[in-house]
């Protein structure tokens, strides 16, 4: 087995920003796609995924996980970690957060029946997510969404 091509991480940062797709960069320097994205990596040029594992702790049944609990908490998560998260979407997923906590109220999840609104009791789950995404998004506590007003992400 030969030595793996090396790509030029000055060459693909350039080509990249030039807009070239994985594909063209693989035929270019003789490396599969996967090896593109390697390379990206190494270079710094691929933004780290996403980790939601705070908001959405448990394993989702697949006809769970897009229903509206996932989707907001994914959102809010996003927004924690400085992502961009459209504001309908932001906004949507702050009113629904901020009614659960507001009412006492935090969220559950069991594979078999999906997420349910259970009573808060000691720690929220809901309330700890919420304090994150507004200690990132500059919102005091307590403060709330109006109009689809919230800070937008950058």
């Amino acid at each position: 087995m030969g030595r793996k091509p090396r790509i030029d991480h000055e060459e693909l940062a350039r080509l990249a920003a030039e807009g070239w797709s994985n594909a063209r960069l693989a035929a270019h320097f003789g490396v599969t796609e996967s090896g593109v994205l390697q390379a990206k990596r190494a270079a710094g040029l691929s933004k780290p995924m996403t980790d939601h594992s705070r908001a959405l702790p448990w394993k989702l049944r697949r006809e769970h996980s897009q229903t509206g609990p996932a989707t907001n908490l994914r959102n809010l998560s996003a927004a924690a970690q400085g992502r961009t998260v459209p504001k309908d979407k932001l906004n949507t997923a702050l009113r629904w957060a901020n009614r659960l906590v507001d009412g006492g109220l935090d969220i559950a999840y069991d594979p078999e029946h999906g997420f349910q609104e259970v009573p808060a009791e000691g720690s929220s789950h809901i309330g700890r997510v919420l304090a994150e995404v507004q200690a990132t998004i500059g919102e005091p506590p307590g403060e709330r969404p109006s109009g689809g007003n919230a800070p937008e992400q950058s």
